[in-house]
């Protein structure tokens, strides 16, 4: 039998643990813990931790009539007890994370308010013990409820259950312990908070890199012509809402940089811009890659990790060849883009999503929908003000400033002389039809400029394909027939050149799919064999 010592609360243990959680990190760590040591003394049967939080579940909430604000409710964070033996009886769930408490309801909702409630006899059909009806069948005698106050502000309360009579001294020790209760919570939540700010720059940050180089790559909308001016009046309407964009275009049209231009000029530009590339991520990873997941959620998940979209957030997510995205994933995505919410894999906790949504792809969603690949109601979600990205053979006068842009940019990120750029091959640049777009255009300067060696730019096109449009083809006018053999510095020039096309081609990517070697069709080895000999080595900055 326990002394009568063993149930007063004695300040040396008490000091102890408002040490012990002074230095918690983790605030569901702190909560388990501190619910933990309450009921491991002999006076307390259960006790219990509400936090106030938004409203998150109040489509399906059993007291959603009682709420009156359903912006905000008390949230059990934690709970723990010792239950009496039941017979034939369930025992209380007191640790539910789903249970929620309208503020201003029982002994709660009035310690959220502000006040200090201490019961005596307690009695299950009170309106107090709203939530608490259990307290009959576990012979609880009296109760507590304390407001956690930090900086003028009411956190949550924390409530503890006795089947013995309250000590006098209950209260003002419970109002001590849960001021530094509720200290603890807020430098545990601004700790984490930190944490979480540090892993979404880290995040982002990498998924910037691969952002930022593309864009550039295609010259910052870089021209003049009518159509470009076309793409650009509606990136300028588009812009200022928060209205989702569908971006259509060929490959290699600078599709991510109109979302980079829609983003720049928008109201969230100072948030980040977030792009994920839709097709290469593996089937039964999206949802994890979308939303994130947390630890042991399933093999592999060895802790938590934030998702695109909780990286995107108070900014934009572009989803990059969202034509890509499984069928099955499709109907997870249109909730986020229709209710703003979603959960990281493995978790219970509803997050807001505070994102803006760009898709882009150079597919005909509309064929796909017709084939049921895609989703309509996803489709027209994402229609809502779509941007078609013209190809560089409908803007070809925008070849001269984009030509004069990409040597510029050349010679900088490959450190080559500066070569001469003549109105003769930018003329030759112009006849040609460019079907890989301001990507190929880039790629075919790009090689010139090494091989210029500071010497006037030729451009290797084609021959047929670079003939001026409507020229006659007589036999006066047709290229030159290849010489009937080739010497060995042809043969070796002309191999080189063909490499760096396919180098190019591949952004320099050596193995895997669509690799240089996959494309030249030999094995790595024998490529990087070949670029050694050549002395061809990858660029300080490849786009």
């Amino acid at each position: 039998m326990e002394s009568t010592s063993d149930s007063r609360f004695d300040p040396n243990r008490v000091a102890q643990a408002l040490l012990d959680i002074a230095h918690e990190q983790s605030l569901q760590r702190l909560l388990d813990m501190l619910v933990g040591r309450m009921v491991r003394r002999p006076d307390i049967s259960f006790a219990q931790i509400w936090l106030i939080e938004p409203g998150d579940i109040c489509g399906s909430c059993p007291r959603r009539r009682q709420c009156l604000d359903q912006s905000r409710c008390l949230h059990l964070a934690a709970g723990r007890g010792i239950p009496l033996p039941h017979s034939g009886r369930d025992a209380p769930r007191i640790d539910d994370p789903h249970a929620r408490m309208p503020l201003g309801i029982g002994i709660l909702g009035k310690a959220a308010a502000g006040l200090e409630i201490q019961i005596k006899q307690c009695d299950p059909h009170s309106e107090d013990m709203t939530g608490f009806e259990w307290v009959g069948q576990e012979e609880i005698r009296g109760c507590g409820a304390m407001p956690m106050v930090y900086k003028g502000e009411v956190m949550g309360v924390l409530v503890g259950f006795t089947r013995r009579d309250l000590p006098d001294e209950a209260q003002p020790w419970g109002r001590v312990f849960a001021s530094h209760i509720a200290a603890a919570i807020a430098n545990a939540r601004a700790f984490e908070e930190i944490q979480r700010l540090k892993a979404q720059l880290e995040l982002q940050n990498t998924y910037l890199q691969e952002e930022v180089v593309e864009a550039k790559a295609f010259g910052d909308l870089i021209g003049q012509s009518a159509a470009l001016r076309q793409i650009v009046s509606q990136i300028d309407l588009v812009a200022p809402t928060d209205a989702s964009v569908l971006i259509f275009g060929e490959t290699g049209t600078g599709k991510e940089l109109v979302a980079h231009e829609i983003h720049r000029r928008s109201r969230r530009k100072d948030g980040p811009l977030v792009r994920v590339n839709c097709a290469s991520i593996p089937k039964d990873l999206f949802e994890s890659e979308f939303f994130g997941h947390v630890q042991g959620a399933f093999t592999g998940a060895i802790k938590d990790r934030a998702g695109r979209f909780e990286t995107a957030e108070g900014g934009t997510l572009l989803l990059d060849e969202v034509g890509e995205v499984p069928l099955e994933m499709q109907g997870k995505l249109l909730r986020v883009l229709q209710e703003k919410r979603y959960e990281r894999v493995g978790d219970d906790r509803t997050r807001y999503a505070d994102v803006r949504i760009i898709g882009a792809t150079n597919q005909d969603l509309k064929k796909a929908v017709a084939a049921g690949r895609f989703r309509e109601d996803l489709y027209y979600r994402l229609h809502v003000f779509p941007i078609h990205v013209t190809t560089l053979k409908e803007r070809k006068d925008d070849i001269p400033l984009l030509a004069k842009h990409f040597v510029e940019m050349s010679v900088k990120g490959l450190r080559c002389p500066e070569p001469r750029l003549t109105r003769a091959g930018v003329a030759r640049l112009q006849s040609y039809d460019w079907p890989g777009n301001v990507r190929e255009l880039r790629n075919v300067i790009e090689r010139a400029v090494i091989l210029a060696r500071g010497g006037t730019l030729e451009f290797d096109l084609p021959a047929a394909a670079s003939a001026a449009p409507n020229t006659p083809a007589d036999s006066s006018k047709r290229p030159k027939m290849e010489p009937e053999f080739l010497t060995e510095a042809e043969l070796q020039r002309r191999e080189r050149e063909n490499l760096l096309v396919i180098l190019g081609k591949a952004r320099w990517k050596i193995k895997g799919p669509g690799g240089a070697a996959e494309l030249l069709g030999v094995k790595p080895t024998t490529l990087l064999s070949r670029m050694k000999k050549m002395g061809l080595q990858k660029p300080a900055r490849v786009f």
